[in-house]
């Protein structure tokens, strides 16, 4: 099966697009286990609108078929327990305050990479997708002091922070690419040697990643940021 990143955004127009081949995946797992509709974890962590943006996620995912939600609501500081992710056929982690995403997970980090290793889809959105990677970037907006990006995506970090992550993939992610502009802070933590480069991911859209080449869908780009003699190197694919 497959870990999907969503690059964050909401755009109904775009959702059977971006969500679809998750919901393939998951249905099909979901048919195995003899159920009509796929039953899928989505794990929401913020402080005072969780539920709602559970219900977005569900909106969203909903928009390429049926399916059964499981919803797990969290404020910052709590943490997520197995019953979040137990007896599902997907896993859906939303977006907000990575490092919030990242330390209510922590604890069931390693069920989830064991039910994606058995054949569950993972879908992160924004937050979600960021943690997913072995060297997650969760946020900051400084290095050395010197700005990277904008201060309104740092995640309330000051420098930017490189922290382990899911470890569903070995490639650093970040997102809301070209409408934060939080490109800036890949190239900046590659070209600084902080990581060995990453993608960076727009709204809208969503990489796949899998069995064989990268998937693209949804109506943006993904860059991809590698370490080059000199500096770096940055590239785009698209759907």
């Amino acid at each position: 099966m497959s870990v999907h990143l969503v690059g964050g955004g909401w755009n109904a127009e775009h959702d059977a697009a971006v969500y679809g081949p998750f919901l393939v995946e998951a249905t099909a797992r979901g048919v195995a286990q003899g159920r009509t509709a796929p039953r899928i974890a989505i794990i929401a962590v913020r402080d005072t609108d969780g539920a709602e943006h559970a219900a977005n996620l569900v909106a969203a995912v909903g928009a390429a078929g049926e399916l059964e939600p499981k919803i797990t609501t969290l404020a910052h500081g709590e943490l997520a327990g197995l019953l979040a992710v137990s007896e599902v056929d997907g896993i859906v982690i939303g977006g907000g305050l990575t490092p919030a995403y990242l330390a209510a997970v922590a604890p069931i980090a390693g069920e989830i990479r064991r039910q994606v290793a058995a054949g569950i889809p993972y879908l992160g959105f924004s937050a979600g997708a960021m943690i997913a990677a072995e060297r997650a970037l969760i946020g900051g907006w400084r290095m050395g002091g010197v700005e990277v990006n904008a201060q309104d995506a740092a995640e309330g970090l000051d420098e930017v922070t490189i922290e382990p992550g899911i470890g569903l993939l070995d490639v650093t992610v970040e997102v809301h690419a070209a409408q934060w502009g939080t490109l800036s802070r890949l190239v900046a933590a590659t070209e600084a040697g902080l990581i060995d480069g990453g993608l960076a991911v727009d709204e809208s859209t969503a990489l796949v990643v899998g069995v064989g080449a990268l998937s693209v869908v949804g109506s943006g780009s993904v860059w991809r940021v590698s370490q080059a003699d000199g500096g770096v190197l940055v590239s785009t694919f698209g759907a």
